[in-house]
């Protein structure tokens, strides 16, 4: 990634009292969602942050340096929040897909914005693009490692797998509107039409709970 801000990596640094790396961060991460990474830039940030840019060479050394964090805040949420719920012990492979599944209803475990901000900025940028590659590839394998954890032969665990994570990064690339109660009266079907299996009551009445719970905190 080549950036167009002058290098300041020389010059002398000081602590800005009003802003926090989290504060250029997060400010960073808000406009790669709703503008793209093109609007990320150093002066946007101060205008937004309302400080001097020079505060921003405390934290970073240069734009380059603040897409490369923005990239590590994407890899360390998203990806390894999906890799930590589907490595958890599950008593059946419907409740293993279901730790899958609540991976988005929770913000600080998958954040479909940023995700897709990224797989766009991805489209102009070779380097970002190996790195979604490499994210897809471990997301697919920690997929496919719950299905033959429960049983199924490493093919069709693969191909199970394929079709569980494409189908739910479409449910948000397509920006499908339902109401809560609607996506969960499908959770059955869906649980047996991923897994071939049919879900337990039981199995499926404890992620509509979890599901609620999280959409309402």
């Amino acid at each position: 990634m080549v950036s167009t801000d002058p290098d300041t990596s020389n010059l002398p640094r000081r602590r800005h009292p009003k802003a926090t790396r989290l504060d250029w961060l997060t400010s960073a991460r808000d406009i790669l969602v709703s503008e793209g990474v093109a609007e990320v830039k150093v002066l946007t940030l101060s205008a937004r942050l309302g400080i001097s840019r020079s505060s921003f060479y405390w934290y970073f050394e240069s734009r380059a340096d603040l897409l490369n964090a923005l990239l590590h805040e994407w890899e360390a949420r998203n990806t390894q929040g999906i890799v930590q719920k589907c490595g958890l012990p599950a008593e059946c492979i419907a409740e293993a897909v279901c730790n899958f599944f609540a991976c988005f209803f929770d913000p600080e475990l998958f954040d479909p914005g940023l995700d897709f901000a990224v797989r766009e900025w991805a489209r102009r940028d070779g380097d970002v693009r190996a790195k979604i590659d490499e994210a897809d590839g471990v997301r697919l394998v920690a997929l496919r490692d719950l299905f033959v954890r429960h049983g199924y032969a490493a093919d069709d665990a693969d191909v199970r797998a394929r079709i569980v994570y494409y189908m739910q990064l479409g449910y948000h690339a397509l920006d499908v509107r339902e109401t809560m109660d609607v996506r969960m009266a499908r959770i059955a079907g869906y649980l047996d039409g991923f897994t071939g299996q049919s879900p337990s009551p039981e199995t499926v009445s404890r992620f509509q709970q979890q599901a609620m719970a999280l959409q309402r905190s």
